[in-house]
């Protein structure tokens, strides 16, 4: 019973919104790059400085949620290259890049929001972050980058979304108070962050997803879907996490491959085909995945 109200009442809201992007983009023909910027420099840093603002996560709390999400992604990227072994080196690279690269954003946002409340969006905020670090740092190095991995640090240093964060510690640290009509422009557009970044998911799998159910493709996705939440699981217990920071680690790993993992194989040559599959089929194999481990998240908080 509690698998079924998880999709109804925490996947179906998701869906939905997504399915608008995917009915937009087949019926017109819309600029990804245009919505890609909205997000990515208009909704999702004033996102992230607002949850800054109001959230609860203390200092160890994030520590707990950075080095976990990080030691995790670590292991599964050993677990990714081992089940790639026999493989070209091209395609290794991008069934580890895809296995890795998770979609804690368009994803893992909403979900924690609606599964765990704001606290759980708090975390998600935190996990987020990490996770943009991970794809334009180790993305890139995986799959071909010529700046290498320094090139793909600055990247991360450049990403409206990190300075978001920066003045948004600057703000609640020193105690300044912003004006009422700022405040409440600054969580208007927080609040559209969500909504938007869902339909650009359906945007991108409406217009770009391909699947093609190669051994490789089918690795990868497994590994995603199915290994690492359990891996996650297994390393949260051993970290000795628990209550809502176990939950969110949980749900954040049970994400499928983020469709910026296409957009970085394409960008570098580097079997986008393969990746456009995984994150095709890691997006639609988790539904269940996501939907099971929501519904075992009330005996963990």
């Amino acid at each position: 019973m509690a698998f079924f109200t998880a999709l109804i009442e925490v996947i179906l809201p998701v869906v939905l919104v997504a399915l608008v992007g995917v009915a937009l983009a087949r019926t017109f023909r819309l600029d990804m790059d245009t919505v890609g910027k909205i997000n990515l420099y208009g909704l999702t840093p004033l996102l992230a400085f607002d949850s800054v603002m109001k959230t609860e996560v203390s200092g160890g709390q994030a520590v707990q949620l950075v080095g976990g999400y990080l030691l995790i992604t670590l292991v599964i990227g050993l677990v990714a290259l081992a089940a790639g072994w026999g493989q070209d080196r091209p395609t290794r690279r991008a069934m580890v890049a895809s296995v890795i690269i998770g979609n804690n954003g368009n994803f893992g946002l909403p979900i924690a929001l609606l599964a765990l409340g704001r606290v759980g969006l708090d975390q998600a905020v935190v996990i987020f972050v990490t996770s943009l670090v991970v794809m334009y740092t180790v993305g890139p190095a995986l799959l071909g980058s010529h700046g290498g991995v320094g090139d793909a640090v600055l990247t991360v240093v450049k990403l409206p979304v990190t300075w978001a964060l920066v003045a948004g510690l600057i703000v609640r640290l020193t105690g300044v108070t912003l004006p009422v009509g700022v405040a409440r422009g600054v969580e208007l557009l927080a609040q559209a962050a969500i909504p938007m970044v869902l339909i650009a998911l359906g945007l991108q799998l409406g217009q770009r997803a391909s699947l093609r159910l190669t051994a490789p493709v089918l690795i990868a996705a497994g590994v995603r879907v199915v290994v690492l939440p359990l891996l996650a699981a297994g390393i949260g217990l051993l970290l000795r996490l628990d209550g809502l920071e176990l939950s969110s680690l949980l749900l954040a790993c049970a994400m499928p491959t983020a469709v910026n993992a296409f957009m970085l194989a394409r960008e570098y040559g580097s079997n986008p085909e393969l990746v456009a599959s995984v994150v095709a089929l890691s997006t639609l194999a988790s539904l269940g995945t996501i939907a099971a481990v929501v519904a075992v998240l009330p005996m963990l908080t």
